[in-house]
């Protein structure tokens, strides 16, 4: 027996031929990679295990990517994978720009965030494996896309660059106080020997921690030389690595320019800022997978001889019966059949109040079944129902959010190989066009590299997002996205949705014709109920006991002996009077005239005062929501909102925006509904209360907490502020190269000076962004 060259599957007996392989994408891969030059990189033993491609001797099995593909309606083939060893933004540019040279290929999307990675590709001839050989050649490791295996991931690397934290910021403190002793004896005061041996002690503590601290950016560097490109992490690499040997050979030859202290404190530095990014990055996710397990319901089928059987969604066949039982989420899109109820749509509408059906009613996966058992014949069922198509809208939006580039990353891109260029040329220009000797020269080289390592650049924006962070999440503001404050700080249109946003959530009785008693006899007979209408009147009168003997009618109200309360239609009163906004109950009794009890859903106490203080600050607002006309206009008028829409669909808000979009604007988008999640992925950015749904805090670059509206005004003031902060470091940065690097190529800074500049921009660049952490904004 053999194995595939590609796999390592058994493929039988071995002939003369060659290398053999068990199917033709594994052939074709192995041609492409071994044509790129990398045939030998099932051997490399160099790479991190994170980052190194599978071995076929490797006690976890190769990955044949062709059964996670999928054929679509288009006729071309999909694959979600996720992207193991990706670092920056030039990592997703070098991805995708691989996956695109492939003439198969129509589309490649990798988001920086989630990692995840969409490949799209025309299928004839063309295997998933050979497609995604390029990416594995070059060191990414790909895996089928686990949401539960990308926070492990995540918390592995951020565990690891914590580890490297800790490790160089003690290295950095203890080899800085043998530091401060040899600055403080250049005076005279200390001799060589002394000098020596602190320079050793020095080495014994710094060397072990370069090496290990060192390693997240290596490996980032590694893989983006051996792809013929550069990054920010290439430049560090080689600073760090020829300042710590040139400081071992000045050791051992006994010289008195040692910069271990230059070294570690650097690491130190970048390690802050690299972690503080990846704790950005790791608090959002892909919010369709929280989505999809809205659907993850075992279906109860009844077959045509009465007996049951439990099948997951995605078995259900069209046209099969199945039984959605009281309190039950139904897992299929379906017609009902037989059986009244009401069905909580909040999820897919936002509307609070609970919607009536009866037979010939459709109800979609993802609701809640509240009152008694229905019966429906399936209509759609996986990727045909609702709550699928709002999945494929929210990653469709999310894919598109996923280009977005952080202004240091832009920076870095052409920023990292003038660096190099010029640390190059200051030593080939002091070796050649003078009597410098070499060590002289590489010392102003490394002086180059050092003080022009992007340190402060690096940090320009973590320290300002997480400062900014900090001082919202005192106030109840939590900041998910590593992005969400630059495209706070751009925001020029805000759109809020009504129910459980601009109002508090819930229905309330308003005040009418009733009396007392017959609020208290209203308030007895709801106490039965768990409907949200009769929670309502329950919660106007708390201490009424409940009353004995009520019944629930499905659809219509309770029955007290002769007394009634519900709706109007099961009542038999006339039309005439509902011109209501919002629901109403009736109690109806033998005698006298029904009593209506009126209910609303209020505005958030402050909420009048944050949309005339947004309106005050230049932002224009409306009001998008899939509840009634009515009800909306009410809301609208009393908060003085002139552009807004009701009976708004998913699909709805989501056009809306991009047409605004396309005019040039940047919306914010504030929601709680599921019916919003399309729309908060959609929009330029999004916030959600923390009483929304799980998928809308999930879709939310920004979750606030409490009753109150201010929370947008604060994010909003403080991003404002951010950016500007962002902007003022990014001057200093930039400002501390032009004036700095000059200086170190004329040879006027050691590398000593140079780790002091740079440390001291980093310092400026941090107590720069503190100032956002107290006073007042707006």
């Amino acid at each position: 027996m053999t194995a595939c060259a590609h796999c390592g599957t058994e493929v039988g007996a071995a002939s003369s031929g060659g290398d053999e392989f068990c199917c033709r994408g594994c052939r074709a891969a192995f041609s492409l990679i071994r044509g790129m030059g990398l045939g030998q990189y099932y051997n490399r033993r160099s790479l991190d295990p994170a980052q190194r491609p599978l071995r076929p001797d490797e006690d976890v099995g190769p990955i044949d990517y062709a059964p996670h593909s999928r054929l679509g309606e288009d006729g071309l083939a999909t694959v979600h994978l996720m992207v193991e060893g990706m670092h920056c933004a030039a990592c997703v540019w070098l991805i995708e720009s691989l996956l695109a040279r492939q003439p198969a290929v129509v589309a490649a999307r990798l988001n920086m965030t989630t990692r995840r990675l969409v490949v799209r590709w025309r299928p004839d001839g063309n295997e998933a494996n050979a497609i995604l050989a390029p990416v594995i050649g070059i060191g990414y490791r790909l895996q089928p896309y686990d949401p539960s295996r990308l926070g492990h991931e995540s918390e592995r690397v951020e565990k690891e660059l914590l580890r490297a934290m800790a490790v160089a910021g003690f290295a950095a403190g203890n080899v800085m106080l043998f530091s401060v002793s040899i600055w403080a004896g250049e005076s005279g005061s200390m001799d060589w020997v002394t000098r020596s041996l602190f320079h050793w002690i020095s080495a014994l503590i710094a060397l072990p921690a370069v090496v290990y601290c060192i390693r997240p950016f290596a490996r980032s560097a590694f893989t983006a030389l051996r792809a013929g490109r550069s990054n920010m992490d290439v430049p560090i690499t080689i600073g760090v690595t020829l300042a710590s040997a040139m400081s071992l050979w000045e050791t051992i030859r006994g010289g008195p320019h040692a910069y271990f202290d230059a070294a570690v404190s650097l690491l130190f530095f970048l390690l802050i800022g690299r972690y503080l990014d990846s704790r950005a990055r790791g608090r959002a996710r892909s919010s369709a997978e929280h989505l999809l397990s809205l659907g993850a319901t075992t279906v109860t089928v009844l077959e045509d001889d009465g007996t049951r059987r439990l099948l997951p969604p995605e078995q259900v066949g069209l046209g099969m019966t199945v039984l959605a039982a009281t309190g039950e989420r139904i897992g299929v899109d379906g017609t009902v059949t037989a059986g009244e109820s009401e069905i909580d749509s909040s999820l897919i509408t936002g509307e609070t109040v609970p919607a009536a059906v009866a037979p010939g009613a459709r109800v979609f996966a993802g609701t809640l079944n509240l009152a008694a058992p229905l019966r429906l014949r399936v209509t759609a069922v996986g990727e045909s129902t609702l709550l699928a198509e709002i999945v494929r809208m929210m990653e469709l939006a999310e894919q598109g959010r996923a280009r977005y580039i952080a202004l240091a990353d832009r920076v870095a891109r052409y920023y990292a190989p003038v660096v190099h260029v010029m640390g190059l040329a200051t030593f080939l220009g002091w070796e050649i066009f003078t009597d410098t000797p070499w060590q002289v020269a590489l010392l102003y080289a490394v002086s180059v590299l050092i003080i022009t390592c992007p340190c402060a650049l690096a940090l320009a924006v973590p320290v300002v997002q997480v400062v900014a962070s900090g001082r919202l999440l005192r106030q109840g503001i939590l900041v998910k996205s590593a992005t969400a404050q630059e495209r706070l700080a751009n925001v020029d249109w805000i759109v809020f949705d009504k129910t459980g946003t601009l109002t508090v959530g819930r229905p309330d009785l308003l005040e009418g014709d009733w009396t007392g008693a017959d609020l208290r006899l209203a308030a007895s007979i709801a106490a039965a109920s768990k409907h949200p209408v009769a929670r309502a009147l329950v919660r106007a009168m708390p201490d009424v006991p409940v009353a004995d003997g009520v019944q629930e009618v499905p659809g219509c109200g309770l029955v007290l002996g002769s007394i009634r309360l519900g709706n109007r239609k099961w009542l038999g009163l006339p039309d005439e009077q509902a011109a209501a906004p919002g629901p109403e109950l009736f109690l109806a009794r033998p005698e006298g005239p029904a009593v209506r009890f009126a209910f609303a859903d209020q505005p958030r106490s402050d909420a009048a005062e944050v949309v005339a203080l947004l309106r005050r600050k230049g932002y224009h607002i409306a009001l998008l929501s899939g509840d009634r006309s009515a009800s909306v206009a009410v809301v609208a008028d009393h908060l003085g909102i002139d552009d807004w829409q009701a009976g708004c669909s998913p699909s709805d808000k989501c056009a809306r925006l991009e047409e605004w979009a396309a005019r040039g604007h940047k919306v914010l988008m504030i929601g709680d509904g599921l019916n919003d999640a399309p729309a908060l992925a959609m929009a330029h950015v999004s916030m959600s209360p923390s009483s929304a749904v799980d998928i809308s805090q999930t879709a939310a670059d920004v979750v606030f907490q409490g009753h109150r509206l201010a929370p947008v005004a604060e994010a909003l003031a403080v991003a404002r502020k951010a950016g500007s902060l962002v902007m003022q470091n990014f001057i200093l940065a930039l400002g501390y190269n032009l004036f700095t690097i000059p200086m170190a190529v004329a040879g006027m800074v050691t590398p000593l000076i140079a780790a002091i500049s740079m440390s001291t921009s980093s310092v400026i660049v941090i107590t720069n962004a503190l100032r956002l952490s107290r006073g007042r904004i707006w």
